[in-house]
């Protein structure tokens, strides 16, 4: 992965005015839809720090096997807080699919 000069690098993530990766369609399961219904929340600023690598409140490993999955071309996970549930978007290995869930839905 070639990182741009106007990335901006902070505690392993990466934050690319260009996406980093494609996201091929873009749904949500039921429960996500709910979710982001009952809070209010709009779903694009999430999907566009997903696409960027603002990855959310994932785990340093995860940030590390995302910045390889962008590499190589394997599963991207984010993790953000909606109200106090947490909403997964997993972008599929072959970036045919990005997907919102919840994690009892996974």
């Amino acid at each position: 992965m070639t990182i741009e000069k106007n990335s901006i690098v902070q505690d392993s993530v990466i934050c690319s005015e260009s996406p980093l990766f494609n996201l091929g369609s873009v749904v949500a399961t039921h429960g996500a839809i709910d979710l982001l219904k009952q809070h209010k929340v709009d779903a694009e600023p999430m999907l566009w720090r997903h696409q960027h690598g603002d990855f959310g409140t994932v785990c340093a490993e995860d940030v590390q096997a995302n910045l390889e999955a962008i590499k190589f071309g394997s599963r991207v996970l984010s993790a953000y807080l909606v109200g106090d549930q947490q909403m997964w978007i997993i972008t599929e290995a072959d970036r045919s699919s990005t997907t919102f869930l919840l994690p009892s839905e996974y």
